[in-house]
This record gives structure tokens, C-alpha cells and sequence, in this order.
């Protein structure tokens, strides 16, 4: 080979590889795209959406995030409901934290169902024995209440678990976007 095709090659080389560290340093500790899988997140999230999770975002009541599950080998994602220090319970399928009521529109409701009631009542004491979410901890819920895992099966997640913050969805390109 001649020097100037070894030139050549070696700069590609050198620029695929920086390319592929670059790659992997933002998918290692700034954001990864995820697979949503089941029906836990309906409406919101779809079976076989896709999203990217920001792995530097602070977490709030209210966000989308993924996590690794604390009773199976999966990665779930949920929507928190509770950040520490909040006192939680659910009456008729109103939210209540500290006291006070919040509307929760992205929740599935049980229009093709018998059961009145999308949400059971429920109290953070009667569910995990605390009254208030601990320090270090989040509740969540899935916005399918009927067909969700979440935080009134297996009690509070660590933020240790957290993988990232759902920061925009790119698949189905119809419903490309934000969360909602």
C-alpha cells in the first residue's frame, strides 16, 4: 500500500473510533434509548414504544422514569407519584399527597369495565407501613392502574434504581415527542 492510502485509513480508523468512544460515553452516563414493554404506561406509552431516557435529569413528582425493578431482572418504567417526604393515599380515585388533591389526567380509565373505581383506595401506611415516603426512596404507579406492578406491589423504589427520566419518544414516528 502506498502512504497516502495508509494515511487514509488511519484517519478513518481514528475517527470511527472516536465516534464509537463518544457514542459510548453518552450512552453510559447521559442518555439510552428504551424499549417500552407491556401496558402498564396505557395511554401514555404504548407496547413497543420507544424512548430516551435522560440519565442526568433531577427526578419530580409527576416525571416518567425507568428503573431496574426491584422483584424480577426487567427495567420498568412508571411515573413517580411520591418523593420523599410526601404522605400519599388514593380515595375514590383522587390523589391525594400532603393533603392536598392532584388530577391525574394521563390515568386509564375502566370505561369498558364493571369496576367503578380505576385506582383501589389505598393509604402509603396501609400499603408499606410508613407514613411518609423515606428519604432515598420514590413511590410510583403505572398510569394503567388495572394492569400496573408498581410501587402498591413492591413498596418504594431506591434511587439507586433509577436508570433515567422518559425525556422524548421516537417511536411510533406518529406519536414522536415529549411525554405527556
Amino acid at each position: 500500500m502506498n502512504q497516502h492510502v495508509k494515511r487514509e485509513l488511519y484517519a478513518w480508523t481514528k475517527s470511527i473510533l472516536f465516534a464509537l468512544c463518544i457514542v459510548f460515553i453518552c450512552r453510559q452516563f447521559i442518555f439510552t434509548p428504551i424499549t417500552v414493554q407491556g401496558e402498564s404506561m396505557l395511554p401514555t406509552y404504548d407496547d413497543n414504544n420507544r424512548v430516551v431516557v435522560s440519565k442526568t435529569s433531577p427526578i419530580d413528582r409527576f416525571d416518567i422514569i425507568v428503573f431496574r425493578a426491584p422483584d424480577a431482572e426487567l427495567n420498568y418504567i412508571k411515573r413517580v407519584i411520591g418523593v420523599p417526604g410526601d404522605q400519599l393515599e388514593m380515595i375514590d380515585d383522587v390523589l391525594y399527597i400532603n393533603g392536598k388533591v392532584h388530577e391525574e389526567p394521563y390515568v386509564k380509565s375502566n370505561n369498558h369495565s364493571h369496576i367503578n373505581k380505576v385506582t383501589g383506595d389505598f393509604t402509603l401506611q396501609e400499603l408499606t407501613g410508613k407514613k411518609i415516603v423515606p428519604e432515598g426512596y420514590l413511590f410510583v404507579l403505572g398510569d394503567n392502574r388495572s394492569n400496573s406492578n408498581d410501587s402498591r406491589i413492591f413498596g418504594f423504589i431506591s434511587e439507586d434504581s433509577i436508570i433515567g427520566e422518559v425525556q422524548f419518544q421516537f417511536y411510533p414516528l406518529k406519536e414522536i415527542g415529549i411525554p405527556k
